[in-house]
């Protein structure tokens, strides 16, 4: 999965963008930068408006997050702003100068740190439990056949026995969550999950292990010196984690299989409690996981319709409220954008001082 997403031919560092394959809450809609652009004040006062605010967007595609904020940000708050992108590809050629693009997470960051569909691809292990116990799943990067492979290591044991409980046999599956399609084909046939049926040598089902994830995560908060970290991603808690895991691909605006051959994303949600539990260790401050839904409402994005006195009054504005309602809708729809999990992690500065009521 590293070699697919992020090798030499990786499909994110020698591609198009992710815009080109699958719609992001980022490319739905300016309400959602408008939305973080609140969140960005939120913070800066909790910082005491310090004369230098980092923005760092980790994962930032090819910047349109950062550019998004920067057109959002008040004058005197975008003065102060210094936007840094975090991406393995090349710098694109049209990206404003002020912005910094670099390949790693800077250390010392007093500000925001943004991950905003970063998490799902970082790469990770995907394990079935076989009559043999746990085993991990290989995959033929040129064929996509799946075959069981060695035995997990200690620490990816301790993980999934802790985080990825079997399900229980009168728990019924959680509806999946899948990206937006750019197109509106939707997905090729039988793509979520399996490539290679497989199914015969599996007694219990998949584990997505989230070891790496976790890491991930927890190194991307220790460079924060005081601030906010905010993660957004699809994802899943221990409850109600997915029998056969969510492991799927997306090409062109279509859902394909995961087969890693660097032509196509491959993504799986993320175990978003274990990433927040590894976050705190490292923050040592409470944190907040809630749905887009909830944090976008919060943040003004109710998705709800302008009254009509505003039509005979402001035929013109009332338009303008209308197509930011449809936008902010489909930004909270909870079986769509609006199902994704929002964890923010404070880092020297108190949770309640950046999470909108």
């Amino acid at each position: 999965m590293e070699r697919a997403l992020y090798g030499p031919d990786g499909f994110f560092v020698s591609g198009t963008g992710p815009a080109a394959h699958f719609r992001t809450s980022v490319h739905a809609s300016p309400v959602f930068a408008a939305c973080l652009a609140r969140q960005l004040e939120m913070v800066d006062a909790a910082l005491g408006h310090p004369a230098r605010l980092d923005v760092v967007d980790v994962g930032a595609g090819r910047g349109e997050l950062l550019r998004a904020l920067l057109a959002q940000a008040a004058p005197e708050l975008a003065a102060r702003i210094h936007p840094v992108a975090v991406e393995r590809s090349a710098r694109p050629p049209d990206l404003p100068p002020e912005i910094d693009w670099r390949a790693d997470i800077p250390d010392g960051i007093t500000g925001l740190l943004l991950a905003t569909e970063w998490l799902d691809n970082v790469p990770l292990d995907v394990a079935v439990h076989t009559p043999a116990g746990w085993r991990l799943l290989l995959v033929d990067p040129t064929t996509g056949q799946e075959t069981p492979g060695p035995a997990l290591s200690p620490t990816d044991t301790t993980w999934l026995t802790h985080w990825w409980p079997p399900p229980s046999p009168s728990t019924p599956a959680p509806a999946p969550l899948i990206k937006e399609f750019v197109s509106s084909e939707g997905p090729d046939q039988d793509t979520n999950s399996l490539i290679t049926d497989i199914s015969q040598g599996e007694v219990g089902g998949r584990g997505e292990i989230g070891v790496g994830r976790d890491l991930a995560w927890a190194e991307a908060v220790g460079r924060v010196a005081r601030g906010l970290a905010l993660a957004v991603d699809y994802g899943h808690l221990r409850e109600s984690r997915p029998a056969d895991g969510t492991l799927t691909g997306y090409r062109g605006g279509r859902q394909v299989p995961p087969v890693p051959d660097g032509s196509c994303d491959v993504t799986a949600h993320v175990a978003m409690d274990s990433v927040a539990s590894a976050g705190e260790r490292v923050a040592r401050c409470a944190y907040s996981l809630v749905s887009q839904r909830e944090a976008l409402r919060a943040l003004g994005a109710d998705g709800g319709r302008p009254p009509l006195s505003l039509a005979s009054r402001d035929p013109a504005g009332y338009l303008r409220a209308l197509a930011t309602a449809s936008a902010a809708a489909e930004l909270t729809d909870p079986a769509g954008l609006g199902g994704h999990l929002w964890l923010r992690q404070p880092v020297g500065v108190a949770l309640d001082a950046v999470v909108a009521r």
